[in-house]
């Protein structure tokens, strides 16, 4: 896992080969946070990353400047890789993970804390993904100026939600913005 920019920019992590997660594409990962880096500034910024498996994208977020990143993660060997991330890089003031479900967060947080970046890469197989927007958007975690992305495959299409910005492709990594 590698981070691309920041103070922990070009520093590589290894992930345990036991993990079954599929990471964001450094490829995806760069274009995405190059389109970002011209819209934030991540210094004192709020993010959450929801199914955050390896934590790649938390990780940049807080190398980039983010003054509070989430990670949700209910996979237990995954939550204890980030913990023990945020550990190695003394980054518990500003870096948490919860182990839990993400719609079992997303429900029981409504409007406790709002968020100025929200990012979610769901299993790909996830039967709810269709529904994810609708749910993370209800549940009132994205600050009213805040923006919410959604890494998904190709055969899903979000332009006709009402909360649509836009789209972006990136070899197999979709990624779609809503505000």
């Amino acid at each position: 896992m590698r981070v691309i920019r920041g103070k922990y920019g070009h520093r590589r992590f290894d992930v345990p080969k036991s993990f079954n997660a599929r990471p964001t594409t450094d490829f995806a990962k760069e274009n995405l946070f190059n389109i970002l880096s011209n819209r934030f500034d991540f210094e004192g910024l709020s993010a959450i990353d929801l199914f955050s498996g390896t934590g790649s994208i938390a990780l940049e977020l807080v190398s980039r400047g983010c003054s509070s990143v989430t990670s949700i993660e209910k996979r237990r060997e995954h939550a204890a890789f980030i913990r023990n991330l945020i550990k190695h890089l003394n980054e518990e003031n500003c870096w948490r993970v919860f182990e839990t479900d993400v719609f079992l967060f997303l429900e029981r947080n409504k409007a406790c804390h709002r968020y100025d970046f929200v990012f979610a890469d769901p299993p790909y197989a996830l039967t709810e993904l269709e529904q994810l927007p609708t749910k993370v958007l209800e549940s009132n975690i994205l600050a009213e100026d805040g923006l919410f992305i959604l890494e998904h495959p190709k055969d899903f299409s979000f332009t006709e939600h009402p909360r649509f910005e836009e789209h972006r492709a990136y070899g197999s990594v979709n990624f779609t913005f809503f505000r």
